[in-house]
């Protein structure tokens, strides 16, 4: 795994995941209370025994930098890091990051400066855990130039997906981006995933390097959409069938979705495998404190402090403070990157939630403080995007930093 180099995606602007992207780029999204989204791939490699990664970033990568650096320092005895390289203008390339070949093309001269055999590229707003070294050994057994992890799909996600076709041996013989629910996905269909099911590719890539050098000689900006079908039509492409969780988070509502399922008394995705754990910032926190709660389904982060009446299928995050008397259901309540002094001006709306408010099928982002008697729910209402809070796909999002009045009813 020493001759593998890590690249992973930091996303565009995110535009379908705002507001929770307004201050942040993708990767840098809070995830199951305690984690970002970055985190993920990043496990995935150190678990992997993958130790050189680099994060491309572009649109606001702040936060990202900050913990990246905060969380990935490896010791001085280890030639291993994860390092971030953000799209810089050059005097031969005055472009910002044009798609996802185009941003691995500009930092080319970083990814290769180690001499790496093989480049695994990887998105950095999927939640999944997969063991590279398996789709590595199965990459040099194949003689492969390309290997891309599929997943097998329903007919009904299919159709928003980048969909291929691979023969007997498993080398992909066609792909088609995004083909729509049309006749052309009874032309996809692919038997050896099962009865109506289709070879979706993940966005998860193995290069030879050589190869990918030779691939993005062109002006070529995106993997999905150009380089990938060109090579197929050139180079010996095979496909890793991968049919372990796996939740591409892109929109507000696959987000919320994806947190949801955690609270699941045995969810697909098991955040406590220490075969292979997930990593993230040690912030040396006091432990939660439930004063008074009935906490059904929950998860519950590090220096929380409890004094609701009911938490149902919900994740709170670190530092959150929920008041007397109130009621979450099915929220994501990211918490907070600090805790109000012990003395509050007057008027001040303390952070966290206040007392005897009702929220459901939320999203409360970082930093929001909630007045008393709020009451807060998308039931009924059409997407909506206003400064205090954002629907979209039925779910309700309080942007970070948000200030609410308190006996608010959204």
């Amino acid at each position: 795994m020493n001759s593998v180099v890590g690249v992973i995606l930091g996303g565009g602007e995110g535009r379908r995941l705002q507001p929770l992207t307004r201050d942040r780029c993708k990767p840098a999204v809070p995830l199951a209370g305690k984690y970002r989204l970055v985190d993920i791939p990043v496990s995935n490699c150190i678990n992997s025994g993958i130790r050189r990664i680099n994060v491309l970033t572009q649109f606001n990568s702040v936060s990202l930098h900050q913990h990246v650096q905060d969380t990935y320092r490896f010791d001085q005895f280890h030639t291993g890091f994860v390092r971030i390289l953000a799209a810089q203008q050059t005097p031969g390339h005055e472009l910002w990051f044009q798609g996802t070949a185009d941003a691995v093309r500009q930092s080319l001269r970083y990814v290769v400066d180690r001499n790496p055999e093989y480049v695994l590229i990887l998105s950095g707003d999927q939640l999944y855990r997969m063991n590279f070294r398996t789709v590595l050994e199965e990459h040099i057994a194949n003689q492969a130039d390309v290997t891309i992890c599929t997943k097998p799909v329903s007919r009904s996600e299919a159709g928003s997906l980048g969909i291929m076709q691979a023969d007997a041996a498993g080398r992909i013989v066609r792909f088609e981006e995004k083909p729509g629910n049309t006749s052309l996905l009874d032309e996809l269909r692919d038997p050896g995933a099962g009865p109506e099911r289709y070879l979706a590719s993940m966005g998860i890539y193995v290069f030879n390097t050589t190869v990918l050098l030779d691939l993005l000689d062109n002006d070529l900006v995106d993997f999905g959409k150009n380089i990938i079908p060109a090579a197929i039509q050139s180079r010996a492409v095979y496909r890793h069938l991968f049919d372990g969780y796996w939740r591409d988070i892109g929109t507000v509502r696959a987000f919320w979705e994806a947190n949801m399922e955690l609270t699941s008394p045995l969810p697909q995705f098991n955040l406590y495998d220490m075969k292979a754990p997930l990593y993230t910032h040690m912030r040396y926190l006091p432990p939660s404190k439930i004063n008074c709660c009935d906490l059904n389904r929950a998860i519950l982060s590090e220096g929380c402090i409890i004094s609701g009446h009911r938490i149902l299928g919900s994740i709170i995050g670190v530092r959150a403070i929920v008041g007397d008397g109130s009621v979450l259901e099915h929220t994501v309540m990211m918490g907070a990157d600090y805790y109000d002094g012990p003395v509050m001006p007057p008027g001040r709306i303390p952070l966290g939630i206040g007392r005897d408010c009702f929220i459901r099928n939320a999203i409360v982002d970082k930093n929001a403080r909630i007045g008393d008697g709020c009451y807060i729910t998308p039931d009924g209402k059409p997407d909506t995007v206003t400064d205090l809070y954002t629907i979209q796909g039925g779910v309700i999002v309080i942007p970070k930093n948000t200030v609410i009045p308190p006996g608010t009813r959204i």
